[in-house]
């Protein structure tokens, strides 16, 4: 069935807007004109009038708990939560039981999410001390990832030792979660019997984010490898790499760092508690300045759904980790109506740059013979965020209550309407995603 929309403010891939209309066919589309006509009763069509069209978003990180904890999220709900938050495409971690770390427990989620998945999908396979020939030989893989702290067991490679093979071999993407292990055990012997969740963020200090990053630093600029630092916290990282920031390195944000700080405690208590941590205010000011700079390349979520029940524990025992994919679209589009930056910038951090940066073909824009992954969201009017309304398993989000605008009302993967007007299709299934060497 072919699809035709009709009278929405189209962002270009230009980052100019066209008041028209976009016909796809066969997944992808195939005309974008002020005005095109219907020549075929097989087209069905949607009146955009109102709306604003924009590519859909690619979550370049999330953590969909399948397999083995299925009672936080699985790979069906959490892209029922994807397609209800605009999201087309997602790229996830390897934190889960079994872990991502050899060729067939990358074949077992594949398979899961070729059977479940309403959006696109595409995997890391994870780095351990000893799994070297895995990393180079795993398909298809967006890249490796490393858990340099915040982990244990198997995925922990916090010493440079152990990370200095991995970065000399092969030509893959390295994505790092950049904290020091060793200091975060010191502070939390330090720190130890302070029960306050905000400690989490003294803990696990601007330091411990610091460090790590100066050593993936080090390792991606001696053999010129493919760094990519996830979930970047701090001012001092960002001018770390305004500083020295190679042609072979980007960087993402997540809106939980842009728009929450250490104040949130006080709020919301665990559910604010993530990794790495909130940080204090003027921290928001320099993520966003690095980001509207170009020193962080693009936006993810970090999505790392727990249940409330598991949060009710109480610091330490609460888990660190906090949804996102439902809202991170809404929040950025709030963001560029109240003057932050623009729609066409977001847009970029959440489409074209991680499409660029994984190299992921034919997405992240709207052209003529790109994969027809759209949203089309309503600028005009507000709601709040009500925990009633979340999608995701977890069934929380650490804004709840924030008015938002920029809510999808349509969303389109590979030329099907996976979500409309309130609405989920879960027949629709996406696609595995490619990359190109």
């Amino acid at each position: 069935m072919s699809l035709l929309i009709r009278n929405s403010r189209i962002l270009l891939a230009n980052s100019q807007f066209l008041l028209g209309d976009v016909l796809v066919q066969a997944g992808k589309i195939a005309q974008i004109a002020p005005e095109i006509s219907a020549e075929s009763d097989d087209i069905h069509i949607i009146d955009a009038s109102g709306l604003t069209l924009l590519p859909g978003v690619i979550d370049p990180q999330v953590h969909f708990r399948e397999p083995g904890l299925e009672h936080k999220e699985d790979l069906f709900t959490a892209t029922c939560a994807c397609a209800k938050g605009g999201v087309t495409s997602f790229l996830e971690m390897p934190n889960t039981q079994p872990l991502t770390t050899t060729q067939a427990a990358l074949d077992d989620k594949l398979a899961r999410a070729a059977e479940k998945c309403l959006v696109n999908y595409g995997f890391f396979i994870g780095a351990t001390p000893d799994n070297l020939p895995d990393l180079l030989r795993a398909n298809p893989v967006c890249g490796i990832k490393i858990f340099m702290g915040s982990a244990h067991g198997a995925l922990l490679v916090s010493r440079e030792a152990e990370l200095e093979p991995i970065f000399a071999s092969g030509s893959r993407l390295i994505a790092v979660h950049a904290e020091d292990q060793a200091r975060i055990i010191q502070r939390r012997q330090e720190l130890a019997g302070n029960t306050n969740p905000i400690v989490h963020s003294l803990i696990q200090d601007e330091e411990v984010a610091l460090n790590a990053t100066k050593l993936a630093l080090k390792l991606a600029n001696k053999y010129e490898r493919r760094l990519h630092i996830l979930h970047l916290s701090t001012g001092v990282e960002a001018e770390l790499l305004r500083k020295n920031k190679p042609r072979w390195v980007t960087a993402e944000v997540t809106p939980q760092h842009l728009l929450l700080n250490t104040s949130a405690y006080a709020k919301i208590g665990t559910l604010a508690q993530m990794n790495p941590p909130l940080r204090s205010p003027d921290n928001n000011d320099s993520l966003w300045q690095a980001l509207l700079d170009g020193v962080i390349d693009f936006i993810a979520t970090d999505h790392a759904p727990h249940t409330l029940a598991e949060k009710a524990q109480g610091y330490p025992h609460s888990p660190s980790g906090m949804p996102g994919v439902e809202t991170s679209l809404p929040l950025m589009l709030t963001q560029a109506m109240e003057g932050k930056c623009t729609v066409a910038q977001v847009a970029k951090w959440m489409s074209s740059a991680p499409a660029k940066a994984y190299q992921i073909p034919n997405k992240g824009a709207i052209a003529p013979g790109y994969d027809a992954d759209l949203v089309l969201v309503d600028l005009h009017n507000y709601r709040p965020v009500w925990r009633e309304e979340i999608v995701s398993k977890c069934g929380w989000s650490p804004f709840e209550g924030w008015n938002l605008t920029g809510w999808p009302v349509y969303t389109i993967v590979n030329g099907e309407i996976v979500y409309e007007k309130g609405k989920l299709n879960t027949e629709v299934r996406g696609k595995a995603l490619t990359f190109e060497s």
